[in-house]
C-alpha cells in the first residue's frame, strides 16, 4: 500500500501546521500523563476561547495539504460544520452527529477517500486530554455520526477532517472545528513536561530530531519493547502509524503523516521517518497511533518546539 497523502493544492493558505510525524495516544499505562477516557487516540490542546467560524488573528495557518489546519474554525473555503449538539452528556457513550455544507449550502455527500476513509473525526477536551479518533458514518442525506466514547466534562473541540471529491473544492483537504460542552464540573489535568519519549502498552516510543517553527524538519520515532526493537507494526489507514498534534495556545491542529510506505500485508519498524513543519512555537500535544497483533496503541507526549 502506498501512503497516501493530502492534496498540496492548498499550500500557500496552509503554510505550517502538518507535522509528518509524532503520536497519538490513547490512554494508557505507563503514559506521562492520565488519558482517562481516551479511545482510538486522544489528545487535545485548546484555548475554550476559539471562536467558531473566525481564525485568531496571525494564526490561519494550514497544514502542507490541508485547509484550516491552523486555529480551530467552522468554515474554511465556503465549506461548514454544522450540528446541533451543543452539549453532551459526561460519563457515557453518545453520538455527535454533523453535517458538512458546501459554498451552496447544501450538504455534502461526495467525499474522497484520505488513508482508507472519506472522513476523519477528532474530540479532544481543552486541556489536551481525552483524545477520541473516530472514523464517523454518513446517512444519505449527508448526516455524519460519530460513536463517542464516555466523555469526561469539560469544554471539548471536534474536528473534521475531510476532501470534497466534487463542487468547488473539489481535491481540497479541508479541516472545520466546534467546540461542545460536557456537562459536570470539570477537573482540569496539567499538561505533561516536555520529553521526547513515552510508554503505551509495554511498548516505548522515542522522537528523535528537533523541530523548529516555520520550518520543514526531518524527525523520526523509533518503537522498541522490552529494549528490543519492534518490527512487527502492521499497516493501519495505509501506513505503519498515524500521527495528529494539537498546540497548547490555540488548539492548532497537525494531522501528521509518515515517509514510510506500509507494505501491501507487509510490516514495519522500528524506525519511522516523519517530515515535521510546526506553524509556531510552543507546546505541542502529539499522539501516534500504531498496530500490532491486530492491537491499535496510542502514545502520546508533549514536545517544545522553538
Amino acid at each position: 500500500m502506498r501512503t497516501s497523502r493530502l492534496p498540496r493544492r492548498v499550500l500557500a493558505l496552509a503554510g505550517a501546521a502538518l507535522l509528518t510525524t509524532v503520536l497519538a495516544a490513547c490512554g494508557s499505562s505507563g503514559m506521562d500523563h492520565d488519558m482517562t477516557g481516551m479511545h482510538h487516540g486522544n489528545a487535545a490542546a485548546a484555548s475554550p476561547s476559539a471562536t467558531d467560524g473566525h481564525a485568531m488573528p496571525g494564526m490561519d495557518h494550514g497544514t502542507p495539504g490541508a485547509e484550516g489546519s491552523g486555529a480551530p474554525a467552522d468554515n474554511r473555503a465556503g465549506y461548514r460544520l454544522t450540528t446541533t449538539a451543543a452539549a453532551l452528556p459526561a460519563g457515557q457513550p453518545s453520538d455527535y452527529r454533523f453535517t458538512i455544507t458546501g459554498p451552496d449550502g447544501k450538504p455534502v455527500t461526495d467525499f474522497a477517500v484520505e488513508q482508507t476513509k472519506q472522513m476523519h473525526f477528532y474530540a479532544i477536551r481543552a486541556d489536551l486530554t481525552g483524545f477520541q479518533h473516530l472514523h464517523p458514518t454518513m446517512a444519505a442525506d449527508g448526516t455524519w455520526t460519530a460513536q463517542l466514547a464516555a466523555l469526561t466534562p469539560g469544554a471539548w473541540r471536534t474536528y473534521a477532517s475531510f476532501t470534497p471529491n466534487s463542487g468547488d473544492g473539489k481535491g481540497t483537504a479541508l479541516i472545520l472545528s466546534r467546540t461542545v460542552n460536557v456537562d459536570g464540573k470539570a477537573d482540569p489535568a496539567p499538561l505533561p513536561p516536555a520529553s521526547t519519549t513515552a510508554q503505551v502498552d509495554g511498548y516505548t516510543v522515542t522522537l528523535h530530531g528537533t523541530p523548529m517553527p516555520n520550518m520543514a524538519h526531518p524527525v523520526t520515532v523509533t518503537i522498541t519493547k522490552d529494549g528490543k526493537p519492534v518490527t512487527d507494526l502492521q499497516p493501519y489507514l495505509d501506513t505503519y502509524a498515524h500521527l495528529t498534534a494539537f498546540h497548547e495556545g490555540d488548539m492548532a491542529f497537525a494531522h501528521l503523516h509518515p515517509e514510510t510506505e506500509a507494505k501491501n500485508g507487509g510490516q514495519g519498524g522500528p524506525d519511522l521517518a516523519f517530515h515535521a513543519e510546526f506553524p509556531r512555537a510552543g507546546n505541542w500535544r502529539l499522539f501516534l497511533q500504531f498496530q500490532t497483533a491486530g492491537q491499535l496503541h496510542t502514545a502520546a507526549l508533549t514536545l517544545k518546539v522553538g
